[in-house]
């Protein structure tokens, strides 16, 4: 299949470096002439803009940082509507607002193109491994067209629903995420400064009704668990920057919705706190150096 797709930053090139390995055409846009060179060497082609990628395209895939960055690809003067067929299916992989994703979409539609959001969950490792889930939102029979290239990217393909769906299944979980990552980095340092061994209060806390993901697999607390980041620096992983902007896609949709967000509100309070010690470069699991004594 002759794809286009723009956008090769950290989760991007994996993606792509995987469509290419599945035998898929690619044509690829970014700022970034290094990782360029590097999949082109794969047998990617490189188009200067996303309006010359979309053009002949057969399916057209975008990974982005933010919403203005989709809305200028997409709805930019040679951006991807400037340039894609009629009919030709198409999904944004950012991770971005509901209503970015429904006005791109709505204003595919007036093109005849049927636009899904579908961000995803599973890191870097995920994306190079092929391994990411893809929370998706989009007809049901655009879902049907999608999923199989979808599925040679990721292992779960989920059909949230409507357009937009997706990007609130994305953010709802990392909302969720980031809580449960500062409470446990709470108690692993109060666990520390009374006196208990981190190792021992890791280990019951995995066994017992505090149990949760960023206890058991991803502990704040190095050493605890040796494939997390808090093992090697806090580098690699999600990064602290990448959560602060999630949190505040949440907060965001919650105040539109006029629904409370307490601990949401607090938990964007810590890592911009944390941003601004410019820490916002490590790992989001480096939220438990607010509580640490200085080392």
């Amino acid at each position: 299949m002759k794809i286009a797709f723009i956008g090769l930053g950290n989760m991007g090139a994996p993606m792509a470096r995987n469509l290419i390995k599945a035998g898929h055409s690619l044509n690829l846009v970014d700022l970034n002439k290094t990782v360029l060179a590097e999949l082109e060497q794969l047998g990617g082609s490189i188009s200067a803009t996303a309006r010359e990628a979309a053009q002949g395209a057969e399916l057209v895939i975008t990974m982005l940082p933010a919403a203005v960055h989709v809305r200028s690809v997409w709805l930019g003067e040679d951006g991807v509507l400037a340039g894609i067929g009629k009919g030709v299916p198409a999904v944004d992989c950012s991770t971005i607002d509901p209503q970015t994703a429904r006005d791109v979409a709505a204003a595919a539609a007036k093109q005849g193109v049927a636009v899904a959001d579908a961000p995803v969950s599973g890191g870097t490792g995920g994306a190079a491994a092929g391994t990411l889930t893809f929370m998706v939102g989009a007809t049901p029979e655009l879902f049907a067209t999608l999923q199989p290239v979808l599925a040679q990217m990721g292992r779960n393909i989920v059909h949230c629903g409507e357009v937009g769906t997706g990007q609130i299944a994305k953010i709802c979980n990392n909302l969720l995420l980031a809580i449960s990552m500062v409470g446990v980095s709470e108690a692993m340092a109060l666990g520390d400064a009374l006196g208990i061994d981190t190792g021992v209060l890791a280990g019951i806390i995995n066994s017992s009704t505090g149990r949760c993901w960023s206890s058991e697999m991803y502990n704040p607390w190095p050493g605890i668990v040796e494939t997390a980041p808090a093992s090697r620096g806090y580098t690699g992983g999600f990064g602290a920057e990448l959560m602060l902007k999630d949190l505040g896609l949440a907060t965001e949709a919650a105040r539109q919705a006029h629904q409370p967000v307490v601990l949401g509100a607090v938990a964007q309070q810590l890592y911009q706190a944390m941003s601004q010690r410019g820490e916002g470069g490590k790992d989001f699991s480096a939220i438990i150096n607010s509580y640490r004594k200085p080392q």
